[in-house]
């Protein structure tokens, strides 16, 4: 009964549309009527600029990261790394990430959950975390396509769990090949207009793109 009602409260946590929160009260505007109609940290740097999608993906991160550590408040007879403790931080997790795409406070319509899911990473292998943040800030700084950096962290993601770092757990091995699955469904209409050319850049390293077009 304690683990059902602290997967709701994840799911809560996770539910916590900062995106369309700050846009309402800073900006006066719903940030799903803008730009991707996403509520996620992405869309947010392309609508509000980077300041403010620093901050969305910051709260997002943490959302991901409160609810694994939600397992601590089970009694003692779970024990860090046990297996069980590490398929409930799961458990907790994903809910969290479910509250992100369908937000109970924000009718059911919220952000594909990357920044979620990499808080739960952050939260249970942070070593795993640092390596595809990794990833990430590369492609992100290459191309300024967060939506191109997520996707190919996010695939690095079962790379790391599998080969890597060769984790000893079904349900998180299963987690990983899932969670990249699913980075590449939410973000199929990112990957068409990255084909077609299209895709909208967040305006972050401005100046070393201007650099080189001076240089050019």
């Amino acid at each position: 009964m304690q683990e059902i009602l602290l997967a709701i409260l994840a799911y809560c946590i996770g539910s916590i549309p900062t995106s369309v929160w700050v846009s309402k009260h800073f900006f006066d505007i719903d940030i799903r009527d803008y730009g991707s109609g996403n509520a996620g940290a992405t869309n947010t740097f392309r609508v509000l600029g980077s300041r403010w999608g620093s901050f969305v993906m910051v709260c997002d991160v943490l959302k991901g990261f409160a609810a694994v550590k939600l397992a601590f408040l089970l009694p003692g007879s779970f024990v860090e790394n046990d297996i069980r403790f590490l398929n409930l931080q799961l458990i907790f997790g994903i809910s969290a990430v479910l509250g992100h795409i369908f937000p109970i406070w924000a009718n059911f319509r919220g952000g594909k959950g990357v920044a979620t899911l990499f808080g739960i990473v952050i939260g249970i292998s942070p070593w795993t975390a640092l390596a595809c943040s990794g990833i990430f800030v590369l492609v992100l700084y290459l191309t300024r396509f967060v939506s191109l950096s997520s996707i190919l962290a996010g695939l690095a993601f079962p790379f790391f769990i599998l080969v890597i770092f060769n984790v000893d757990n079904y349900f998180y091995r299963v987690f990983a090949i899932i969670v990249a699955l699913l980075i590449i469904l939410t973000h199929q209409k990112n990957i068409g207009r990255i084909l077609r050319g299209n895709e909208s850049k967040v305006p972050i390293f401005k100046n070393r793109d201007r650099r080189r077009q001076r240089n050019k």
